[in-house]
């Protein structure tokens, strides 16, 4: 049992039908696992969570952040570039502040229905994140 870790949530709005299941898996494994998602913060996209990620972990009260969210194949490597830049900034504030920041978020490459084959990649992060947290403390 996880004692009294106060987890963030950033859930990107893009691809919501997925991320919205997401969100939910993420929810239940943190209750499973004791933990409390004491915040949510939902953003337009991916690219913007490390704004609402750096907000979070300000708060004294937020011992980590989960990040929730599924980049989609396009046309371009629009994709790969998002999650280049994004999943580089969130490690950056981890060790910046110091707290663990799990990488919910699945793609880049994989189209709509991968995307919905790995909704349980939201409580993989929430796991990750308890079980930093408890190795630090």
């Amino acid at each position: 049992m996880v004692k009294n870790i106060k987890i963030g949530v950033v859930a990107s709005e893009y691809n919501y039908d997925i991320t919205l299941m997401m969100l939910e898996r993420a929810r239940e494994h943190a209750k499973f696992l004791g933990a409390q998602i004491s915040k949510e913060i939902t953003v337009p996209g991916v690219y913007d969570m490390p704004l609402a990620v750096k907000k979070l972990l300000k708060e004294k009260d937020i011992d980590a952040v989960v990040v929730i969210g599924a980049v989609i194949e396009g046309e371009t490597e629009h994709d790969t570039v998002i999650m280049n830049q994004t999943s580089r900034k969130l490690t950056d504030l981890s060790v910046e502040y110091d707290k663990p920041v799990g990488l919910g978020i699945s793609g880049p490459g994989m189209s709509r229905l991968q995307a919905q084959d790995r909704i349980d990649k939201a409580k993989e992060a929430v796991e990750a994140v308890v079980k930093l947290h408890q190795k630090l403390h």
